[in-house]
């Protein structure tokens, strides 16, 4: 590897890292209609069940199946008054962490980013870990997100109760 294309990859993975760090934030701070709008008309947001995160959402059973309409539909629930799950609203912060591109190919990147959700409700504390996959492309100086997969490092839900956050 040559030094100008260290240098690319390394700017390409910061590009990333800071657009990731942008969408904890937009979920942290409840600004979820402008997190929706950070996906393409044609994105899927999946999380697979926790025995088998290797499944295909057409085939199985899923925690989320997401394309771009049930994100909105989603977004609506949870920022509107009948939101029981999350009134009041849980406090949340996300440490996004081990930013990697592992292709870049013309407009498209995929990338991974482990997190942790750190998630505070009505004097309840849940954690979730895991591994975030995304499919990005380049758009207007920034990225959309095609596909965003989420898998949990967790054997159950249990102790966390609802799930009702975007993970």
């Amino acid at each position: 590897m040559t030094m100008m294309q260290a240098c690319a990859d390394l700017e390409l993975r910061a590009e990333v890292e800071s657009f990731l760090f942008e969408e904890a934030e937009l979920l942290d701070s409840w600004r979820l209609d402008e997190w929706a709008d950070l996906f393409t008309e044609d994105a899927i947001n999946h999380v697979p069940a926790l025995d088998d995160p290797s499944r295909d959402p057409a085939q199985s059973v899923f925690l989320v199946a997401d394309d771009l309409t049930r994100i909105r539909s989603r977004v609506r629930q949870l920022t509107g008054d009948s939101a029981w799950a999350e009134n009041p609203r849980s406090q949340t912060r996300r440490f996004i962490t081990n930013v990697r591109v592992t292709a870049a190919e013309g407009e498209t990147i995929t990338a991974t980013a482990n997190f942790l959700v750190h998630r505070c409700r009505m004097e309840r504390i849940s954690t979730f870990a895991g591994q975030y996959r995304y499919k990005l492309v380049r758009h207007n100086g920034s990225f959309k997100i095609a596909e965003r997969k989420v898998l949990l490092a967790q054997d159950t839900l249990r102790s966390q109760g609802t799930m009702s956050i975007i993970v």
